[in-house]
């Protein structure tokens, strides 16, 4: 992976989103992607090596929708040459100097069953932020004050993937503030998104600095 973070902004407008059949996270995911090279190989995609992108998906509105992308290669200035408009800028490694932040972030919530193995959705917004809260300083670099931490939104969404297999992602909104315990931890998950469901927007730390 790169050590070059770029921030960026894709706007689309409503004929934009008509043009390019924007109609569920799948379809999202395609659009996000084909703004980018593809730099891995099949084998690396199996085994589930960084894509080196992340989104999230801002919603819309009469005028169309946005987009925050965070990546480590500059995207194309627009979709398939014609779609939308990019804003693009490179993150100065400054960015990272700071400790405190205010957050938000989408985050697929889940923990694996002793029992079963298997991955199953954390369930409840007081779950949620406990899970949250433990696996941040555990696993992603930073400290959670736990009584500023808001879990503002949860739900489930059904799709379909470009095999035509069902997906189902369970999805919460929260936002709160953090302190950088491991500051190199911190970069790398920033970088690379936290949790699962990256490809399908989940994971992004949408972070803005605040005072000492």
């Amino acid at each position: 992976m790169s050590d070059s973070l770029f921030a960026s902004v894709l706007h689309l407008s409503r004929r934009d989103c008509q043009a390019l059949r924007l109609t569920d996270p799948y379809s999202l995911h395609r659009v996000v992607y084909s703004l980018f090279s593809d730099v891995r190989n099949e084998t690396e995609k199996q085994a589930s090596e960084s894509s080196g992108i992340q989104f999230a998906d801002m919603g819309g509105d009469v005028h169309g929708r946005k987009v925050l992308l965070l990546s480590d290669r500059p995207p194309a200035a627009n979709v398939d040459g014609q779609y939308g408009e990019v804003q693009s800028r490179h993150l100065p490694e400054s960015f990272f100097s700071q400790r405190n932040f205010r957050f938000t972030v989408v985050i697929n919530p889940t923990r694996r069953e002793h029992a079963s193995k298997k991955l199953v959705p954390v369930r409840g917004r007081e779950a949620i932020a406990e899970w949250f809260v433990s696996r941040s300083e555990a696993s992603w670099g930073f400290a959670v004050d736990p009584q500023r931490l808001q879990v503002e939104r949860v739900e489930v969404l059904r799709f379909k993937d470009k095999t035509q297999r069902d997906v189902t992602l369970a999805q919460a909104r929260l936002q709160g503030v953090l302190r950088v315990s491991d500051p190199e931890t911190f970069r790398h998950s920033f970088a690379r998104g936290i949790g699962r469901g990256r490809a399908f927007g989940c994971g992004l730390l949408q972070i803005v600095p605040l005072g000492e």
